[in-house]
């Protein structure tokens, strides 16, 4: 089957859908902008005291928390458990970049 043969109504409503899914798209991205705008911040205050990048206990804590939402949400959890680890990683290389002073 080639696009010609596909429903007007159909393709119409594939490109309705997909218009929703690109502004998804573009509000992640910026909102994730700004999570990493305050946790640069916070990885500035911890390099200015001498606290370590990584904060075991509030990763855990955070880990928990998203996955109850993810729930809430009808979200697969380990979903947003793999998504946070992934941002969590990349902030805690944020943080040790700060440290070493090379930001």
């Amino acid at each position: 089957m080639n696009t010609s043969d596909i429903d007007e109504n159909i393709t119409a409503e594939l490109a309705r859908l997909r218009d929703s899914i690109d502004n998804i798209d573009a509000a992640v991205v910026h909102m994730l902008a700004e999570r990493f705008k305050c946790t640069q911040q916070v990885g500035h205050l911890k390099a200015k005291h001498h606290l370590p990048p990584a904060d075991p206990a509030r990763e855990a804590s955070q880990i928990a928390r998203l996955r109850q939402l993810a729930e809430n949400a009808k979200l697969d959890p380990a979903f947003a458990e793999k998504l946070l680890n992934f941002i969590i990683a990349e902030v805690i290389r944020h943080h040790e970049t700060i440290a070493a002073g090379e930001e």
